[in-house]
């Protein structure tokens, strides 16, 4: 897009020889010569002496260098929006994540990337956290909500830290009144999805001993409230994951500090499409707003 001759005399003022500027620009010295001498006939005072060594700039070329790099330089922005603007106006982004990313924070981000870009098409697939990363790997996804610690060779994003609860049915109390300690816990079953007991889970029941064969296992979130409503044991869940769940149950701390970190995964910047760049922007804006 830019003016050819705009380039041949800002290459030429950079190497200071015709011959190496037309190495840099692939093409003849002749063209750079021919482009100089219309350039300088057009307006009217020469821009180089030239000597045995090159070419050195005149006063009047030299004045005249920093508003001929100030053009290619907004010639080059110009290209580099026009690039974005027809990446982000066409295309999809295939994005997984697992069940309370999709119900509490997918529809919001969504509908905010869909107000500024419209025409991207946007899929969503429901998974595990080892599912997802999975498949951002393969390349089956462009995006993937999931959890920290990630092994796979990706980008990744830390997000959140979702603290971790205990979930009791009313009536049960902890002994100090406030917080879930070693003594509350003795004798009591826990209720957990299978799937987080490889991650913090795990690490919150292991620092209070309880054993797996203290563990029942649970199809869903919603399915471990109702478990705990019936009094068949305690049930523990980070808080993104209580936000629009409804029953009859208590929800203590930990005596310990418990958390899980949300992240985001995605392939390497360099393999990243200009729609998925924008869609990791408007997720880490989300997070900034709703947690500030």
């Amino acid at each position: 897009m830019a003016d050819f001759t705009y380039q041949v005399f800002s290459e030429v003022a950079k190497q200071k020889t015709l011959v190496a500027a037309a190495k840099q620009l692939q093409v003849t010295p002749s063209a750079v010569s021919h482009s100089l001498a219309g350039f300088e006939k057009q307006l009217g005072f020469p821009l180089f002496v030239r000597n045995r060594n090159g070419v050195k700039l005149t006063p009047d070329g030299a004045k005249i260098l920093p508003i001929v790099q100030e053009l290619l330089n907004t010639e080059a922005k110009l290209a580099e929006e026009a690039a974005r603007i027809n990446g982000l106006n066409q295309g999809q982004i295939r994005i997984g994540a697992f069940s309370s990313v999709c119900i509490n924070w997918l529809p919001d981000i969504i509908n905010s990337f869909k107000q500024t870009y419209p025409e991207i098409e946007i899929s969503v697939r429901q998974g595990t956290f080892n599912e997802v990363v999975e498949q951002v790997r393969l390349g089956t996804l462009d995006l993937g909500f999931s959890a920290l610690p990630i092994k796979e060779n990706l980008e990744v994003i830390a997000l959140h830290q979702d603290p971790i609860y205990c979930i009791a049915p009313v009536g049960f109390k902890p002994r100090n009144g406030k917080t879930i300690t070693q003594e509350d816990v003795v004798n009591e079953e826990f209720i957990l999805q299978q799937i987080d007991y490889d991650r913090d889970t795990k690490r919150a029941l292991d620092a209070y001993n309880v054993s797996v064969n203290s563990i029942q296992y649970s199809i869903d979130d919603a399915s471990i409230i109702a478990m705990v409503e019936s009094g068949l044991g305690l049930g523990i869940l980070p808080d993104l994951a209580l936000q629009n769940l409804a029953g009859k149950v208590q929800t203590y701390p930990f005596s310990k500090e418990f958390y899980r970190t949300i992240c985001l995964v995605a392939h390497t910047k360099s393999q990243q499409t200009p729609s998925t760049k924008a869609f990791i922007k408007t997720v880490q804006e989300y997070i900034k707003q709703r947690y500030a």
